[in-house]
């Protein structure tokens, strides 16, 4: 559960700002509240609490930090198409963990999952208001595809391709690669820990 220490009206006027609607406190002591992506954010005197099962994306709006994002990002499925997760994790420019984590999707194939990862991480890079990205994932296809490389025949992955090149667009300047999987090793793990998770 992440505590930001902060001025809860400066707090306030950037959720405004990115487009979440504001709440009175349920409490005396709550100054106010605001929910997005799954989770809630609560104001109190020099603070605002998160909480909810996906906080970072909410934490990413209230935090300013701009420079350069490492992003890993890993898409798994067991049966393609089968039950699928997806695993992200997200670092400052100096190597220092931002957020990380891993969800199930649903059913997806392997490239499917990939994608929805490769998504899940910019968005909230994005969010968190990165100036650049620079991913580093183990699909090669994802990658190539992404880069205009390689054509997009599945009209599905057509259209996820089309999404992360909007993300992308958003960046002042990225740059995506293809890594073995040792490299990937910490994004993988998280996304096949998520099978484990009930």
């Amino acid at each position: 559960m992440p505590v930001i220490e902060c001025d809860p009206s400066a707090a306030r006027d950037r959720l405004r700002d990115g487009g979440v609607e504001i709440e009175p406190g349920n409490t005396d002591h709550e100054r106010w509240r605001a929910s997005h992506a799954g989770a809630t954010a609560v104001a109190y005197d020099g603070k605002v609490v998160v909480q909810g099962g996906d906080p970072e994306r909410l934490v990413g709006l209230l935090s300013d930090d701009g420079g350069r994002a490492h992003v890993y990002v890993d898409g798994a499925s067991r049966g393609n198409p089968g039950p699928a997760a997806i695993g992200w994790v997200v670092l400052t420019g100096e190597g220092g963990i931002v957020t990380e984590g891993g969800k199930r999707i649903g059913r997806a194939t392997n490239n499917r999952a990939e994608y929805a990862a490769l998504i899940h991480a910019l968005e909230v890079a994005a969010e968190y208001g990165f100036d650049a990205v620079e991913v580093r994932s183990d699909s090669e296809l994802v990658v190539r595809q992404v880069r205009g490389e390689w054509n997009t025949n599945d009209p599905d992955l057509r259209e996820r391709r089309v999404r992360v090149r909007e993300l992308l667009d958003g960046f002042e300047s990225w740059s995506l690669e293809h890594v073995p999987r040792e490299v990937n090793e910490r994004a993988d793990r998280l996304a096949n820990e998520a099978f484990e998770d009930d």
